[in-house]
């Protein structure tokens, strides 16, 4: 056996809240506590002097797009893009300095720019050359604008859902131009931007990531390179197709080698695309966004996963998409029993417009929430993109992470990359800061949603992981953090304690001017999968 003993170090974990020192046997954290006993049960341990750096159980990302954010690293990030004219100067240097092949950008945010528009295709064109293929997503990645040389490769596109033309491309004409977009991509430049994006995830403490696939978001191919795809960063794969039986579920399942059948299954699309399922239209166009599934068809899934012993989910954003997603697990429900359906943990991806019926069922079927902190850290507020396409009473109710986990609704935090960063201390700063301030969580939930919860999320239940307490793995990740704080008993008091006599473990302040923490390094199950 192996042993290591970190010491000198300040160690987040409930059995030992002012632990000095730690130690790891074959992948194992064995114990933990002052630095002197230590020494004297591991005297053949090999010692790790953390020079005072902060050591916390691993992240773990349960929703993520690991090509699309490894592209967006690695090529055109338009991201930053702060008018139209300056995307279109982006594009325009990405072209001229890789004048071969085609052009993929992700990351536009028109509502952020003073224009209020996206590119058309004649810019497009202008700005890459004539001919060029050029595919351009929108932040949300619900839909894309493209060089007419691109479009024109699809005769059928015109006539398909989701085709205006003068507009980006939604729905069913988005998912045929992402498709003919990324089947330009070599495997050599696809296994780059998966190493990049994986690179980037352990620099960030994560030691695992949960891959959103499907078929109409980067196809099968994409995914079996994936999964074949050797690198410290632990994956588990969902696919989001529906099926109507459990032998087909057991079929695809086996078929694809992914670990369930759930993530990005559409029941609508995105609130910045106007393709969220709403009740009531948008504020700023007169419809109410897209469906995708009924009710049956969630009931034939839920219960198909349920009978096989397979994790399912969903993609619901709006308030009529999670009405129809309650409405099809509660058939299931009446089916087989809450506690059947509960045993599986099955998930919603996102659910942004929930309201307190649909939180109190989610929580009594069992029904984990993926959630992303990022998109209300991004959009919204009383001024921004969520309040512009719904008014900003509605957009006020978006996003009640504090009801949810208030209701027993089990809360895993990640961040759609690459919608929105890749980076977790962001993610639970902004949960900890919610624009609506009664919806956000305190930083321990938030933490305990972006660790033990994404852990759960992923089917694991062992009440160790995500945690740093003798038998639980050793992921964990060293950061160089400013001094730690502990939530108060009651917020009406103080928000902030440093009374070591409290025995709450302190993270780093989550203050929104707060210097978030440095990672030095990132370990899982004991080993080394970057260091700074």
């Amino acid at each position: 056996m192996s042993t290591q003993l970190l010491i000198g170090g300040r160690f987040y974990s409930a059995s030992s809240p002012d632990a000095t020192a730690m130690a790891v046997t074959d992948g194992t954290v064995v114990w933990l506590g002052a630095e002197q006993p230590g020494r004297a049960l591991h005297i053949d341990a090999e010692i790790v002097d953390l020079d005072g750096a902060f050591v916390a159980p691993a992240f773990v990302d349960p929703h993520v797009h690991v090509t699309a954010l490894g592209l967006k690293l690695t090529g055109l990030d338009l991201s930053g893009a702060e008018s139209l004219g300056h995307c279109l100067r982006l594009l325009r240097a990405f072209a001229e300095a890789h004048p071969d092949g085609a052009v993929l950008g992700d990351g536009w945010d028109e509502t952020t720019w003073r224009e209020g528009r996206p590119p058309s295709v004649e810019e497009i064109d202008a700005a890459a050359g004539a001919g060029r293929h050029v595919y351009l997503s929108r932040v949300d990645t619900h839909s894309a604008v493209a060089s007419s040389a691109l479009l024109d490769t699809l005769p059928g596109l015109t006539s398909t859902d989701g085709f205006t033309r003068g507009e980006p491309v939604r729905a069913a004409a988005h998912h045929l131009v992402r498709t003919a977009a990324l089947a330009s991509l070599s495997r050599a430049q696809r296994d780059k931007a998966r190493a990049a994006a994986l690179d980037h995830a352990a620099a960030h403490g994560i030691v695992a990531v949960h891959e959103c696939a499907g078929p109409e978001i980067a196809g099968r191919e994409d995914l079996r390179e994936l999964l074949e795809f050797d690198h410290g960063v632990q994956v588990r794969a969902y696919w989001g197709e529906a099926v109507r039986s459990a032998e087909q579920a057991r079929a695809l399942v086996e078929e694809l080698g992914v670990h369930a059948l759930g993530g990005d299954l559409f029941v609508d699309g995105s609130l910045g695309s106007r393709t969220a399922w709403l009740r009531a239209p948008y504020a700023d166009e007169s419809h109410c966004g897209r469906s995708y599934l009924d009710a049956e068809t969630i009931a034939d899934h839920v219960r198909a996963c349920t009978v096989a012993g397979i994790q399912a989910g969903f993609h619901a954003i709006g308030d009529a998409a999670m009405d129809t997603l309650v409405a099809g697990i509660e058939r299931v429900v009446d089916d087989l029993g809450g506690p059947a359906v509960a045993a599986l943990g099955h998930r919603v991806e996102h659910a942004e417009l929930i309201d307190a019926e649909h939180i109190a069922k989610l929580a009594r079927w069992g029904v984990i929430a993926s959630v992303q902190p990022g998109f209300d850290a991004v959009w919204g507020g009383s001024h921004g993109m969520y309040a512009a396409r719904l008014g900003a009473d509605r957009a006020a109710t978006l996003n009640p992470f504090a009801a949810m986990a208030a209701s027993g609704v089990a809360l895993a935090i990640g961040s759609d990359a690459p919608v929105t960063a890749l980076d977790p201390w962001a993610a639970v700063r902004a949960a900890a800061n919610h624009r609506t301030p009664e919806h956000g969580l305190s930083p321990r939930a938030a933490f305990a949603a972006a660790t033990r919860g994404a852990w759960r999320a992923g089917g694991v239940r062992d009440g160790v992981a995500g945690t740093l307490v003798p038998g639980a793995p050793a992921s964990y990740a060293i950061w160089d953090a400013d001094e730690l704080v502990v939530a108060a008993a009651s917020d009406s008091v103080q928000r902030w304690s440093t009374d070591p006599r409290s025995r709450v473990p302190g993270l780093p302040a989550l203050e929104p001017d707060s210097p978030l923490p440095r990672c030095l390094r990132t370990v899982h199950r004991g080993a080394t999968i970057y260091a700074a």
